[in-house]
């Protein structure tokens, strides 16, 4: 058994395709629209297989807090510890909130957590 996808909702669905393309090496599929619900999702495809789903509906809106009930975050391993930083000051360097690191964990790994465009954590290791 494996898990198959995971998915994120997103206040705006082009903004995050791009930053997981740009960033995390993300590849879409088309983009499927429900035109009855205004649902809209695209599917992006990482090194390995993994995959998210990127979701969006007129009626799904973000809560006040930065922390939910449900997943905590999603981790892209990058290789070393020379990419984990130079990923992490890149997207310091774009204007994006690095919440922690780079550092070594007290349960010993190498990362980083940064917010990707609606504010979930997005965490960078090795």
């Amino acid at each position: 058994m494996r898990i198959e996808h995971a998915a994120l909702w997103t206040a705006d669905l082009e903004r995050s395709r791009a930053f997981y393309e740009a960033y995390f090496g993300g590849s879409a599929g088309m983009r499927y629209v429900n035109p009855r619900t205004g649902f809209a999702s695209y599917f992006l495809t990482f090194d390995g297989g993994a995959r998210l789903e990127l979701m969006q509906r007129p009626d799904v809106a973000g809560g006040d807090s930065t922390e939910r009930i449900g997943w905590a975050h999603v981790a892209f391993s990058v290789g070393s510890r020379e990419a984990v930083d130079a990923l992490t000051e890149r997207l310091r360097a774009d204007g994006y909130t690095v919440v922690s690191g780079p550092r070594t964990t007290g349960d010993g790994y190498y990362e980083s957590v940064v917010l990707d465009p609606d504010g979930a954590r997005v965490e960078i290791m090795v």
